[in-house]
């Protein structure tokens, strides 16, 4: 399996398109939404900031970009040509296959968290103590391994031309209604209401209590355990599911 995610990361790494997309886009994003705002200017009923918000929102953003989009299309792909096929002869199980490109996605989420916290500290001198840079960048990215197995399951879920369709309208629709690219707050009560229960609602949630300087609250936690539980599920199922296929 080692090698299998080294294999991935590597390839990752030399696709310019995918870097950009999920290293430089994100940070992009922040300056065009967050890069205008006041510093002092706070997100409506909180003490937390614009800039602190949008922070949080592009770093997670660009995170959910990283392992969604690097999973789906390339897994389908994959599947098509009969990779996935020989994969299946040698020795590594299923499991494995899965839990590669889940680790693999991972790893490449964090270059985007770090360079988003970097201009924001040094275009909107957003500063916090150590301790909450180390907790934002540990909770944004194993906040993201929830949206890898996300990926997994569109993957095998879709085929080599649905497969970018499918994850980019998931992709927009979870971001926009889940308070990445604008406060929740903003949208009408309804609205709220369905977005309160949405894993990036809750990612997104993470990164700001620890903002705020306490804890992640409960709630977002269990909503992504829970998640998490459902998307790993789907992706297993569906793997055994094209496994009788083949």
């Amino acid at each position: 399996m080692n090698v299998l995610v080294k294999l991935e990361i590597t390839r990752a790494l030399r696709n310019k398109k995918f870097l950009f997309f999920t290293v430089l886009y994100p940070a992009a994003l922040f300056l065009m939404l967050g890069g205008t705002l006041d510093g002092t200017t706070k997100v409506m009923g909180t003490e937390l900031t614009m800039p602190a918000f949008y922070m949080v929102a592009m770093a997670s953003f660009g995170a959910l970009t990283a392992v969604l989009m690097g999973n789906s299309e390339r897994i389908a792909k994959e599947r098509e040509s009969g990779w996935v096929r020989q994969l299946r002869l040698t020795a590594l199980p299923g499991r494995g296959y899965v839990l590669a490109k889940t680790a693999s996605a991972g790893v490449l989420s964090l270059p985007a968290i770090l360079v988003v916290f970097a201009v924001a500290a040094a275009v909107k001198d957003v500063r916090f103590d150590a301790w909450q840079w180390f907790a934002l960048t540990g909770a944004i990215w194993a906040g993201s391994l929830v949206f890898a197995a996300l990926g997994v399951a569109i993957g095998y879920l879709a085929n080599g031309d649905t497969a970018r369709p499918v994850t980019m309208l998931v992709y927009f629709a979870l971001s926009i209604l889940g308070g990445l690219w604008m406060p929740t707050t903003n949208f009408p009560q309804w609205l709220q209401n369905i977005a309160d229960w949405l894993p990036t609602h809750a990612y997104a949630g993470l990164g700001q209590a620890i903002e705020l300087g306490g804890a992640p609250q409960a709630k977002d936690v269990v909503i992504l355990a829970v998640y998490f539980v459902l998307f790993t599920g789907a992706a297993a199922w569906l793997y055994r599911k094209d496994s009788l296929k083949a």
